[in-house]
């Protein structure tokens, strides 16, 4: 009969691929995380907090990984492998989520408007872009309608100034939020916000661009973003009005009684014109819509290409200033009323 195995020469079990495959995961966080922060770091600094609190815990969670994974001599259960290897996975997907999460900065197009002068200063925070027209809000008289613009999913909240400043320029004041993670949804409480920080402002239109403009929607109708307020058509009383960019609501908004304008280019690969003419069957029969000529889905902010979009055949500067044309003469519009 052979000897009984003691503790000492019981064969352990195999820890090496489950340990690898942790230090490659850990590898490869550490160097997604930095790897975002040398090609995306403008926009990353411009961005709302929470991508910057997503990638600090992204790396403090591979660096501890990664110390755990050389530590020896500790006999694994073959559950606990397992689990390394499915954590490690899990682990891949997020990195991939969080590298899809990273937005597109502002192009050297929209640079320019960034800046202050004499005509309208330009604050930005970290949650959202304040453009305000010099004189009017310091002159104590009836202010215009003021303007919240929700950008669209993973762009900089700087890429969508310079097509906002003409409005600021003719005196309304406008509030760009910096979504978390840059999806619109997640800062559907951003009209909320511009009310607490613009007490003197007593009427609000809201639009945004592709996901912004579907945000924007329920914003308008619904205030807290409520699902049953957006399907009722309600809207609080200080709402004046909304507009899309290359944009539609998700859900019936036809029992509104404030005006809603639809700008879309019919070039866009993305909210096709199919699409934008699928949605009058969502909107007020009254509704503005107007096509910007060879204009595709990025023309309507200044972020660079976007995949899948279409080719634009127009001049981006002529488009640009004929898109803030429209929504200026339709702001004019609701504060002639």
């Amino acid at each position: 009969m052979s000897p009984k195995k003691t503790e000492s020469t019981r064969e352990k079990p195999d820890d090496t691929v489950s340990i690898w495959v942790v230090r490659v995961v850990s590898i490869v966080a550490l160097g997604t995380v930095f790897a975002l922060l040398v090609v995306d770091s403008d926009a990353i600094v411009h961005g709302h907090p929470a991508y910057w609190v997503l990638l600090f815990f992204t790396l403090v969670l591979a660096v501890i990984a990664g110390l755990r994974s050389l530590r020896v001599g500790e006999l694994r259960t073959r559950r606990r492998r397992i689990w390394r290897i499915v954590l490690s996975a899990l682990g891949l997907l997020g990195l991939a989520v969080i590298a899809w999460l990273a937005p597109s900065g502002v192009s050297a197009e929209g640079t320019d408007a960034l800046v202050s002068d004499d005509t309208v200063t330009v604050v930005e925070s970290t949650t959202d872009i304040t453009l305000t027209p010099v004189g009017v809000i310091d002159s104590g008289g009836s202010m215009p309608t003021a303007v919240l613009f929700q950008p669209g999913a993973k762009v900089d909240a700087r890429a969508y100034v310079s097509l906002m400043r003409p409005l600021a320029e003719a005196g309304h004041l406008v509030v760009i939020p910096k979504q978390p993670l840059s999806i619109g949804f997640l800062a559907i409480g951003a009209l909320d916000s511009a009310r607490a920080g613009h007490p003197d402002i007593s009427s609000w239109v809201v639009g945004g661009h592709s996901l912004g403009g579907t945000t924007a929607a329920v914003e308008a109708t619904a205030g807290t973003g409520s699902s049953a307020g957006a399907s009722a058509g309600t809207s609080p009383a200080d709402v004046a009005g909304l507009f899309f960019y290359a944009s539609y609501p998700a859900t019936s908004i036809r029992n509104v009684t404030f005006p809603v304008l639809s700008i879309s280019g019919d070039k866009d690969g993305l909210s096709t014109p199919a699409k934008i003419a699928d949605s009058v069957a969502l909107l007020p029969a009254d509704t503005e819509f107007v096509v910007i000529p060879g204009a595709n889905h990025a023309m309507f902010g200044n972020y660079g290409p976007q995949v899948g979009d279409g080719i634009a055949t127009a001049d981006r500067v002529t488009a640009q200033a004929e898109i803030s044309r429209v929504t200026l003469d339709w702001l004019s519009a609701i504060d002639s009323k």
